[in-house]
């Protein structure tokens, strides 16, 4: 999980050496990548992906939610 929350500060890491980054929850804007239909948050310059679960956290902590919900548009999508 590259997302730790405690006391509504958002821990992301940034690579994998495992270097982090912490931001206050107030500030992160949760937003979904329609081409891929996932959701992301964009933390010094690059985009963090996250799973729905992660999205989900980091609301509760107090992120934005600016996530748009897609729905199937063609037979056989896995969505």
């Amino acid at each position: 999980m590259p997302i730790r929350i405690e006391n509504q500060l958002c821990y992301f890491t940034l690579d994998d050496n495992g270097q982090e980054q912490s931001v206050p929850a107030t500030r992160v804007n949760i937003v979904t990548d329609l081409d891929k239909s996932m959701s992301y948050v964009e933390l010094a310059a690059e985009r963090i992906y996250i799973t729905e679960a992660e999205a989900d956290a980091l609301t509760v902590a107090g992120a934005h939610d600016g996530r748009q919900h897609v729905k199937v548009e063609e037979p056989g999508s896995l969505i």
